[in-house]
């Protein structure tokens, strides 16, 4: 359905694990990180047991890898993969789906047989991995409410009006805009939810966005094209007293109007995550300047600002997240270290930044943990974890992970 430890350089300033800073450390062994979807897992050959011994034979594979974080995925598109309240579970998908029609057509026929609504895989999850020293971390992928298209959410379908615009007028088939106070107070609800489960960590991710027949998302310069929603176009037009119709597409100011909404969410959101719990960790995931989405010529993104509308910089500068990590999909002329280095410039090095990798061959590992040991970066994040499989598959890779973390 979906695809995608280091050494901490010496350095006179640290970072602590919950993201504090100026606390002097020597070189140590940083972690090994995977994101966990739990319904990938069950479309693998052979897949883990349905229920709570399914979640833990997940967990118990992450830890004989050596990792030490996983980030469970939560929401599924538009369905929840925890007992929420506001969102379907999980459990097959609509009936106009990606899948249907094409070779890949026995997911939807896979995935039918299970129902996310009947046990609470996420709080297994937690519970699991508290018992066997694994930090588990809800993975959030905030900014989509359908994906690829066939999960979509009930709150897009019940609210047409507050979806992304394109200039034109256009409306997306299902992404929501961050510039509506409901669509702000519905994401907020959904963070509250997870907090009720009280997880080491939420990772945001936002370059996950929704129905991929509304591609491109970015004009050829790698700007949003999306924005243009009523709130935005009202404030700009206040403040600047102009349309944002009649001004280019790339008007830094207009850029910056419409990147506000997200960046007031994160504060929302960051007030809430430190009010229940101080302790727990913010992290983000979202583009670098070789991005893109689909296709290396559909969606390009110039950067997070221009591409994706989120103001990074803004957010470390003013605390919102305590480490950060782009997402490893490259056009022509990137890479993890052209990355990893574009992501320490947009956040001033204010936050800990961690390198992307796939999880593949031993080799592979090797080359990765070599890099983010050069770089200094305090994690590598293995995408994703249903990659490695069940015991026996992999068993070089994961000896050469779990050799890394006992060296």
């Amino acid at each position: 359905m979906r695809r995608a430890f280091l050494m901490m350089a010496l350095v006179p300033v640290a970072f602590t694990p919950n993201g504090g800073r100026g606390e002097t450390l020597a070189r140590r062994k940083a972690r090994i990180g995977s994101p966990i979807t739990h319904s990938d897992w069950m479309l693998r050959d052979p897949a883990p047991a349905w229920g709570p011994k399914g979640v833990r034979q997940i967990l118990d594979r992450a830890k004989q890898c050596g990792w030490s974080r996983v980030y469970w995925r939560c929401f599924d598109g538009g369905r929840a993969c925890y007992l929420s309240k506001l969102m379907e579970p999980l459990h097959g998908m609509d009936e106009d789906n990606y899948h249907r029609d094409k070779s890949s057509a026995w997911v939807v026929e896979k995935l039918r047989q299970y129902d996310w609504g009947s046990f609470d895989a996420f709080k297994e999850a937690l519970v699991h991995g508290r018992r066997i020293g694994l930090e588990v971390h809800a993975w959030l992928s905030i900014n989509e409410d359908d994906h690829g298209w066939g999960l979509t959410s009930r709150f897009t379908r019940q609210n047409p009006d507050s979806r992304w615009v394109r200039r034109d007028g256009r409306p997306f088939r299902s992404q929501q805009s961050f510039a509506f106070a409901k669509v702000r107070a519905y994401k907020l609800a959904l963070v509250k939810e997870i907090l009720a489960y009280r997880p080491d960590g939420v990772f945001f991710d936002w370059i996950r966005t929704g129905d991929v027949r509304d591609n491109p998302h970015t004009d050829r310069e790698g700007v949003a094209i999306y924005g243009y929603e009523r709130p935005n176009t009202e404030r700009f037009l206040k403040k600047y007293g102009a349309e944002p119709t009649k001004i280019a597409n790339n008007d830094e100011r207009w850029v910056h109007v419409r990147a506000e909404p997200q960046t007031i969410f994160m504060r929302e959101a960051r007030d809430l995550i430190k009010k229940a719990d101080r302790r727990i960790v913010i992290s983000a995931m979202v583009h670098n300047p070789w991005g893109y989405r689909g296709s290396p010529t559909d969606t390009p993104y110039k950067d997070n600002l221009y591409g994706l509308l989120l103001d990074t910089e803004t957010w470390a500068n003013e605390g919102l997240i305590d480490e950060i990590v782009a997402a490893g999909y490259y056009r022509k002329g990137g890479g993890p270290e052209a990355a990893y280095r574009a992501m320490q410039k947009e956040t001033g090095g204010k936050v800990p930044v961690w390198l992307f990798g796939w999880i593949g061959s031993a080799a592979q590992f090797g080359a990765d943990i070599k890099l983010a040991e050069r770089l200094g970066a305090p994690e590598l994040l293995l995408w994703e974890s249903d990659y490695i499989g069940l015991p026996p598959a992999n068993a070089a890779t994961v000896k050469a992970m779990r050799d890394y973390v006992g060296k």
